[in-house]
């Protein structure tokens, strides 16, 4: 099936009422093999990575090794490569070296978090992702501010089309499906970790607080800008 044949917001309209695993075997069949997967490997990744391990253990899964992750991340990932056979790409920065404040000498996720994201992230994912037709995501609707807009099924202006197979779960559900399958949770899970990102600008979550309520604390930022519009 070519890009530009596609359907939007019919495929949108049959999605809405798909499951994850509906979805992700019209995008293999679709776009094999210039279709790859990103995972952050945290606890809200597990019910698609495992999916995947079901339909095609040899999607390229990218993920990005930013150098700042908790150590609990790169082992909790090592296992699951490990008993899942899971095909991972480790993606790394690899076009600037001066990862520090060019005034104050701190590093850039102190003094400008949105670059440190961008070099770290943004740029490496951007060069991966130059030679595939499609990009699965773990993304879900309730999770940010500005993620309830987006669709199951995206075109970037470049022409990559982005799909999203749980966009619609809400958090209970990614439980649901966790505890009723005998998933793997992150190690940092049971200590108030929901959600994981860098260990430098990650914090246990509070009472009352949003699973992403500990990413980027006392900042405005919630997304690092691989789902936003600054990824076109």
């Amino acid at each position: 099936m070519g890009i530009v044949t596609l359907d939007f917001e019919s495929l949108n309209s049959r999605f809405e009422a798909s499951t994850p695993q509906e979805i992700l075997e019209w995008a293999l069949e679709s776009f094999w093999p210039a279709i790859a997967m990103s995972s952050s490997f945290q606890t809200q990744s597990i019910p698609l990575l495992h999916r995947i391990t079901q339909i095609k253990p040899e999607l390229p899964v990218f993920f990005l090794d930013t150098g700042y992750h908790f150590q609990e991340t790169l082992e909790f990932k090592a296992n699951l490569q490990k008993t899942w056979g899971i095909n991972i790409i480790d993606l790394r920065n690899e076009e600037c070296d001066d990862e520090k404040d060019a005034h104050s000498g701190e590093q850039l996720y102190l003094t400008d978090p949105e670059r440190c994201c961008y070099i770290n992230k943004v740029a490496p994912m951007k060069k991966a992702l130059q030679n595939m037709r499609a990009w699965i995501t773990g993304i879900r609707r309730e999770q940010t501010p500005e993620r309830p807009q987006a669709n199951i099924i995206e075109r970037r202006s470049s022409g990559l089309v982005k799909i999203n197979p749980i966009l619609n779960w809400t958090q209970a559900d990614v439980y649901r499906n966790i505890y009723g399958h005998n998933l793997p949770m992150h190690p940092l899970f049971t200590s108030n970790y929901p959600s994981v990102g860098c260990a430098p600008c990650t914090r246990p979550v509070q009472p009352g607080e949003q699973e992403r309520g500990g990413r980027w604390a006392g900042s405005d930022k919630t997304e690092c800008g691989l789902h936003t519009i600054f990824f076109s």
